[in-house]
């Protein structure tokens, strides 16, 4: 069994800054599958959210759950999961952002809509979640130097990477692989991204870990 066979869906998640749009790019061209992608740059309240996150949290929230609810529907009803996809996001991870963007009112609201469209989002055969300390993240957003994000403080990282923390700690609806990703390159190294497809080829349990020595 290939690992298309295998992981026909592999869903790629982490903070910003973890890279997984770069590595859903690069696996999906490697392995000649469907790509999916957030697009965050169609949100035309991201400026605004990290100008002023308590006054266009509840936007930035409700564009994107409309958003990947749309996306979600169009696959489910073109069939494209019959082919094998990688995409850079996990629909049912939509609350971890409300729950730490939206205030107590804001969240229940977005709690009902999402109830009302029920997105139903087919569950990955496999997720890969990246992980990196919030100063490597910083060092990261910087670095690809995307305006509207230089705003982005420490401070929300550290909440941020907390959330996915306690998220995946509890997480189980598919196969998880956990990345260390501080110390990889998936798009510029070969080894780097060979070694990761090695590892998801030879999972055997629901949960495992790669992490890579300096």
């Amino acid at each position: 069994m290939n690992l298309l066979e295998k992981s026909p869906y592999i869903a790629i998640e982490g903070p910003i800054g973890a890279g997984k749009t770069s590595l859903a790019k690069r696996m999906a061209a490697h392995l000649n599958a469907e790509l999916l992608l957030e697009n965050a740059n169609d949100n035309p309240f991201m400026t605004r959210f990290y100008q002023d996150p308590k006054r266009y949290a509840l936007a930035t929230q409700l564009f994107f759950l409309f958003q990947r609810s749309g996306q979600v529907n169009d696959l489910q009803q073109n069939d494209l999961f019959h082919n094998a996809t990688v995409a850079d996001f996990l629909l049912d991870k939509d609350t971890l952002f409300a729950e730490l963007n939206l205030d107590d009112d804001e969240f229940r609201l977005y709690q009902t809509i999402y109830k009302e469209l029920q997105p139903q989002a087919p569950v990955p055969d496999l997720v890969i979640y990246l992980q990196a300390k919030p100063s490597v993240l910083l060092s990261r957003i910087h670095k690809r130097g995307i305006a509207y994000e230089n705003s982005i403080s420490t401070h929300y990282l550290e909440r941020l990477t907390d959330s996915y923390t306690r998220y995946f700690h509890r997480y189980e609806a598919a196969p998880l692989l956990i990345v260390n990703c501080e110390h990889f390159n998936f798009v510029d190294n070969d080894e780097h991204l060979a070694l990761l497809m090695k590892q998801i080829a030879a999972m055997r349990s629901p949960r495992e870990f790669l992490n890579q020595a300096v």
